[in-house]
């Protein structure tokens, strides 16, 4: 049985969003590799092979080949891939890279709803909507929502869990 994909795709100024955040990390990456190639550089470690210490500062351009590649490539492959929806009894999603993960969130099993923003994405007008329950595989998360969608589906997820708790717990 093959799963259809879920109905909506988040904002398109997510990609946005993770150009930023891989831009920043790929950018301290490099950093950090630079600093490593330079103190390696100088002191001459003994216990490294020399044609390592010779050849040192490729670990920087390998860093920024990283970076590059995860701010070109990484955030339009995720946008293509994460998706989103609601139905009046599951929330669903499908994140994944090389492996898919789909993720059906009973709204009865929802225990909280959250949304949040961080810098990035109050800078570009986005929010991320959390969806718990008990079971740790069980919760979810959808990044690159419109920030008026997160809140709006915030509000209607807790009431709707609200409505259909049963009784058991």
């Amino acid at each position: 049985m093959r799963l259809r994909p879920p109905a909506h795709r988040v904002s398109p100024r997510a990609i946005a969003l993770w150009e930023l955040e891989y831009l920043i990390a790929g950018l301290l990456l490099a950093g950090v590799a630079w600093g490593a190639a330079a103190w390696i550089e100088a002191s001459q470690w003994p216990a490294l092979p020399e044609s390592v210490v010779d050849n040192i500062w490729w670990l920087p351009r390998l860093a920024l080949s990283v970076a590059v590649f995860g701010v070109a490539a990484a955030p339009l492959w995720r946008y293509r891939v994460h998706r989103w929806e609601v139905s009046s009894d599951v929330v669903y999603t499908r994140t994944g890279w090389f492996h898919r993960h789909w993720l059906l969130v009973p709204v009865s099993r929802i225990q909280t709803v959250d949304a949040g923003q961080g810098w990035f994405e109050r800078l570009l007008g986005l929010a991320t909507l959390k969806v718990t329950t008990a079971s740790h595989e069980g919760s979810s998360k959808v990044s690159g929502l419109r920030v008026e969608q997160a809140a709006g589906l915030a509000a209607e997820l807790a009431r709707r869990a609200h409505d259909l708790r049963d009784d058991a717990t």
